[in-house]
C-alpha cells in the first residue's frame, strides 16, 4: 500500500483549477481539457514534461524540497497545501513505506482536569481522525446530538465526520451543513496525508465513502484544511440557534499521538452568549448531579422546569 493515488488525485485537481491566463500563460481555443497541461506546469516549475509526468504519478520520495517548492509555487498552492504536498512527499520515502498508524492515546488526567475546570467555553480534545477523546461538560452540552448519535454509541465514542455523513440530523443541527462537511473531509484529507499508512484511518475513510456518496464528492475534491478555527452556527435543541467561533491548538502527546483542544466561545454581550450561558447553567449541576465521570460522552437528561429560560 502507497500513496501515489493522493499524490497524483491532489497534483491533477491543483492543475485543473488554474488557467493559461491565471499564471500569465498563452491562451488557445483549442484545450481539450480544463485547467493547465502538465507540460505548463513543468514550464513553470522549470523542470521538464517527462519530470513533472512522473512526479504527478505519485514517484514523489526522493524529489528535494527546492523542487517541491518550484511545483508548489507553480500551482499556486497556499500554506495548508503546501504543507499537505510536503507530508506525502515525507511519506512516500522508502524508509516510510510501511504499515503504520498513531498510538491510541487517552487524554492525559492532567489534561482533562484542565478541561473540567473551562465553565464558559465549549471544549473537546479531538485525535487526527476526528474521534471527540475527552470533553467539558458544556462541550458535551453544546454538542448533545453528536454525543447521543447512533453513530457514537456504535464506535464508543463521537466522531465528526461519522455524525456529519452517516446522521441524517445532523443536517437540522450544523446550519451551515455543506461548508462543515466540506471542512471536515479537508481536515481527514490532511491527516491521510501525514499518515497515509494508518489502518484504522483508512478503514474509516473507506466506511464513508462506501456509504456517503456526499463523502465521496468531497473527497475526490482532494482539499485540504490543517487550521481548525472559523465560526459556527450550530440549530440546538434546547436553546436554538447559536454562532460560535472556535479555536484549535495542539496538545504534546507521546510520540505517534496526536491530539487536538478545541474551544468554542460566543461574541462577549450577544444573545449567543446569553444563550450559552444558559446551556452552561443546565450542565453543570447536572454533571454534578449524576456522577458522571469528565469524559463521560452522555449528556444528562434536563428537566422540564431547567429547561424553561
Amino acid at each position: 500500500m502507497d500513496n501515489r493515488d493522493d499524490i497524483k488525485g491532489f497534483l491533477a485537481s491543483r492543475r485543473a483549477k488554474l488557467t493559461p491566463d491565471m499564471v500569465g500563460l498563452p491562451t488557445s481555443a483549442r484545450r481539450r481539457v480544463p485547467g493547465l497541461r502538465r507540460e505548463e506546469v513543468a514550464v513553470l516549475a522549470g523542470v521538464s514534461t517527462e519530470w513533472y509526468t512522473r512526479l504527478e504519478k505519485g514517484h514523489i520520495g526522493e524529489v528535494s524540497e527546492d523542487v517541491l517548492d518550484a511545483v508548489a509555487e507553480a500551482l499556486r498552492l497556499d500554506d495548508d497545501e503546501r504543507t499537505y504536498l510536503n507530508d506525502l512527499a515525507r511519506a512516500a520515502k522508502p524508509a516510510r513505506r510501511k504499515a503504520a498508524r498513531r498510538r491510541e492515546v487517552p487524554v492525559a488526567p492532567q489534561v482533562q482536569w484542565m478541561l473540567d475546570s473551562i465553565t464558559m467555553s465549549a471544549a473537546f480534545v479531538r485525535n487526527g481522525r476526528l474521534d471527540v477523546i475527552g470533553s467539558n461538560a458544556l462541550g458535551r452540552a453544546l454538542h448533545a446530538p453528536m454525543f447521543e448519535s447512533p453513530t457514537a454509541a456504535a464506535h464508543g465514542k463521537p466522531n465528526f465526520a461519522r455524525y456529519h455523513f452517516l446522521d441524517e440530523s445532523s443536517k437540522d443541527f450544523f446550519v451551515d451543513w455543506e461548508s462543515g462537511a466540506a471542512a471536515t473531509v479537508a481536515l481527514l484529507r490532511a491527516e491521510a496525508g501525514r499518515e497515509p499508512y494508518d489502518k484504522t484511518l483508512r478503514e474509516l475513510i473507506g466506511e464513508l465513502s462506501t456509504a456517503s456518496e456526499e463523502f465521496s464528492a468531497y473527497w475526490a475534491s482532494h482539499d485540504i484544511r490543517i487550521r481548525h478555527e472559523g465560526t459556527k452556527r450550530l440549530q440546538h435543541p434546547e436553546i436554538g440557534e447559536i454562532e460560535l467561533t472556535y479555536q484549535s491548538v495542539d496538545l504534546p502527546t507521546a510520540k505517534r499521538a496526536w491530539h487536538d483542544l478545541s474551544f468554542y466561545t460566543a461574541e462577549p454581550g450577544s444573545q449567543h452568549e446569553a444563550n450559552l450561558k444558559l446551556l452552561a447553567s443546565w450542565a453543570a449541576p447536572s454533571a454534578a448531579r449524576s456522577g458522571a465521570p469528565a469524559d463521560d460522552s452522555t449528556v444528562p437528561t434536563q428537566q422540564a422546569d431547567e429547561q424553561s429560560p
